[in-house]
């Protein structure tokens, strides 16, 4: 668990300020999952691919969103990101994602504003 801890707990999500907590809360959550299940996924979707690849490639696009805070922040999402795609596959919503997301996105500065490593 360590070694995930720089991963998870990079400068975005140990800065606390307004602009940072609106960043991390509201924008990115809704814009990446408006890319990732409502473009991506949906696209993939309408094409009747198989559901690995229809829950695996947004999953991966997702994480190489998150590649400039390493390779380490990229498979730390990789999970979040195929749970995120099976609640769009299951109510087809991608503002319910949007909302896990930041709940997700919450925890995670919850847990590296209480960690101490």
């Amino acid at each position: 668990m360590l070694f995930a801890l720089p991963a998870l707990c990079g400068p975005p999500l140990l800065d606390h300020s307004a602009a940072s907590l609106l960043r991390l809360l509201l924008l990115a959550p809704l814009l990446e999952e408006w890319i990732m299940r409502a473009g991506l996924q949906e696209w993939l979707m309408r094409r009747r691919l198989h559901a690995a690849l229809v829950l695996g490639l947004p999953a991966l696009a997702f994480g190489l969103l998150h590649v400039a805070a390493g390779w380490q922040a990229v498979a730390a999402v990789f999970l979040p990101g195929l749970a995120f795609g099976l609640i769009y596959r299951r109510w087809r919503d991608w503002r319910l994602c949007a909302l896990v997301h930041a709940l997700c996105n919450g925890f995670a500065l919850s847990f590296c504003s209480f960690s101490t490593y």
